[in-house]
């Protein structure tokens, strides 16, 4: 699995918001382009997130679903991202202490799991997938950043 951190200035609850809010998902995940559906239950296990990849007017409907879940702590999401694929995604939120107030560590670990994906070696597939998640944790640092200094 690839694996990612970053440090976010914020609270863990500030950024498990931004997590639970399916309708912020294409502003932080590299690839989301816009929400066609958040189920009600979402983050809770087997409720789905209903979106779409690609640009206009070449758009994949796919959906990401949680296998498991400790609130505020880790979500462990299938998303599906065809004709690519599927792939499993571990996400952790860890509080950090600091000197200068409370930052929270957050961990993605990503791997495909089915489909086309599969079938690059895992050595050229991490890194594409730790390039993408390092874009996605610097824009969910910023939205729960921002959301922190309001």
């Amino acid at each position: 699995m690839s694996r990612n951190s970053k440090v976010i200035e914020a609270t863990p609850d500030q950024v498990w918001d931004v997590l639970a809010d399916g309708w912020l998902y294409p502003l932080w995940v590299v690839g989301a382009t816009r929400m066609r559906d958040v189920e009600d239950e979402w983050p809770t296990v087997g409720s789905r997130l209903h979106h779409s990849a690609g640009v206009w007017p070449v758009v994949i409907d796919d959906d990401t679903e949680v296998l498991d879940v400790s609130p505020r702590t880790m979500m462990r999401l299938r998303a599906r991202g065809w004709p690519l694929g599927e792939a499993e995604v571990v996400i952790t939120v860890t509080p950090v202490e600091t000197p200068v107030g409370a930052h929270t560590r957050v961990d993605i670990k990503e791997d495909a799991v089915s489909g086309p994906g599969t079938l690059l070696p895992k050595i050229l597939r991490d890194p594409l997938i730790k390039l993408r998640n390092v874009e996605s944790l610097r824009r969910l640092a910023f939205l729960a950043e921002g959301r922190a200094a309001s």
